[in-house]
């Protein structure tokens, strides 16, 4: 996800934010933060991701280490959710994820991190929706 849309995400997080706060309750509110907060550590993960990809010729740990701080927070939300959209974002991003480790554990340096990345605008979706 790139800067300029993550800053997007980080302003309609906080108008999302502010609404919940007028309509709902104290519980909701925090959950619903617990999910903005999450979905924006994912996508600086894919961030992260995204650029190890790009610079794995130089160090191709650095894709590994991404996918598994994506994992660390794949887990983290998947522990706090019982939303059925939420979930299936999750399970999609977690297939990106394993997708991408099996090919970089096959070698290849610069596998295809298409799905990680759209399973995560996903995540951030629903989290803001």
């Amino acid at each position: 996800m790139a800067k300029a849309a993550r800053h997007r995400t980080a302003v309609a997080l906080t108008l999302t934010t502010l609404a919940l706060t007028a309509v709902t309750g104290c519980g909701a509110v925090d959950k619903a933060l617990d999910c903005v907060r999450t979905a924006d550590a994912i996508a600086t993960s894919v961030d992260n991701l995204q650029q190890a990809v790009s610079n794995a010729s130089s160090d191709p740990t650095q894709a590994s280490e991404a996918l598994d701080e994506i994992d660390k927070e794949i887990g983290e939300l998947g522990r706090k959710t019982g939303d059925a959209d939420l979930g299936k974002a999750i399970a999609d991003l977690q297939k990106g994820v394993a997708g991408a480790r099996d090919a970089i554990d096959k070698g290849d340096v610069t596998p295809d991190i298409g799905p990680v990345a759209d399973a995560a605008a996903e995540i951030g979706k629903v989290c803001t929706s």
